[in-house]
């Protein structure tokens, strides 16, 4: 992978941070540079994914377990058939939610965040990962007023205060925290800095673009 450039970030947070819209605008400032970018999301659009966005709506109807099993077996139909082709080819693949996500939030619905860790190490581990952080009331009302939608069962405040918290707790020296509550502009500077870092510690070919 180290041989052909490829690069994963993953994008991570609790609801409400932007993360989506920022990668995108990431994802077209890379592929004006000269980069082959892939652009994609967890949970993925397959028949795992589906399921989980069933819980959205209602997440009484499993345990906490069998949530965290569809997230794991979601994520491992995306590396194997996305991230890890992808990366082969030598792409920038830039991920809306990792396995990151999934310790904090099946964490915080009370999983072991150690044990869901290990049960993700089959996952590529990130280049760098983009941690939008925000305050749970802040992320609700740009949910409520922005988006113009009701929070859903994983957007409740008390769950995004403990989803935040388990978020601001990881160590890894690749996690680069950015504060979502500033401009668009001014976070989306700061993710374009970091990420060209990181080009240059890896002398990829793309930051001469």
């Amino acid at each position: 992978m180290n041989e052909k450039n490829g690069l994963l970030i993953a994008f991570e947070g609790i609801d409400g941070t932007g993360k989506s819209t920022q990668l995108t605008h990431l994802g077209k400032h890379l592929e004006e540079k000269g980069c082959q970018v892939v652009m994609t999301f967890e949970p993925s659009d397959g028949p795992y994914g589906k399921q989980i966005r069933e819980l959205f709506v209602n997440r009484k109807n499993v345990s906490p377990e069998e949530e965290l099993e569809l997230f794991i077996q979601d994520r491992r139909q995306h590396v194997n058939e996305v991230i890890e082709p992808a990366l082969a080819a030598g792409k920038i693949v830039l991920t809306d939610r990792y396995y990151f996500s999934t310790v904090a939030y099946q964490g915080a619905a009370g999983c072991d965040p150690e044990t869901i860790f290990a049960k993700n190490n089959f996952a590529p581990e990130p280049d760098m990962v983009v941690l939008l952080t925000i305050e749970a009331k802040q992320s609700l009302e740009r949910i409520r007023q922005l988006r113009g939608e009701t929070p859903n069962d994983f957007e409740q405040e008390e769950q995004l205060t403990q989803v935040a918290a388990l978020f601001s707790s990881f160590t890894h020296p690749f996690i680069k925290r950015v504060d979502a509550s500033k401009s668009f502009d001014d976070v989306q500077a700061s993710i374009r800095n970091e990420t060209d870092l990181l080009l240059q510690k890896k002398e990829h070919p793309c930051i001469r673009g």
